[in-house]
């Protein structure tokens, strides 16, 4: 199974809500994020990549790296995607949609059941997100 790597955000608010987004012409949520461009790290990455999908500026010392994580990519079928994921927070007026993005939402836990998401974001990111919270 062909590899896709990533580096991925798990951002929060104040509110505890975690930010997923959907990229144009697909239909399952995911971290924000994104592919290194060549010698990037996976900060480097993820750092480039929020500027680019939604207009903000994370310094490197904000990221909490999270470890590395795989699963079924959501938007390629027969790949798998291996992501170097980050914890972070911002105000969420600070972000907008930009670049390849369609759609951003603030979400909490409970409103996971109803929303389509990245097999990554189920399996590995949003429990990060909510650890002490009950199922």
């Amino acid at each position: 199974m062909p590899d896709i790597r990533v580096s991925a955000a798990v951002i929060l608010d104040d509110a505890e809500r975690v930010l997923v987004v959907r990229k144009k012409g697909t239909t399952r949520f995911m971290q924000p994020g994104g592919k290194p461009e060549a010698g990037e790290t996976p900060a480097q990455t993820l750092i480039r990549e929020l500027e680019e999908e939604l207009g903000v500026r994370i310094d490197e010392s904000r990221l909490r790296p999270l470890g590395t994580f795989v699963s079924a990519a959501a938007n390629e079928p027969g790949h798998r995607v291996i992501a170097d994921a980050f914890a972070t927070t911002i105000d969420p007026r600070e972000v907008s949609v930009r670049a390849e993005l369609e759609e951003l939402r603030w979400i909490t836990r409970d409103e996971v059941p109803g929303l389509a998401l990245a097999p990554l974001s189920l399996e590995h990111l949003l429990p990060l997100a909510w650890p002490m919270s009950p199922a």
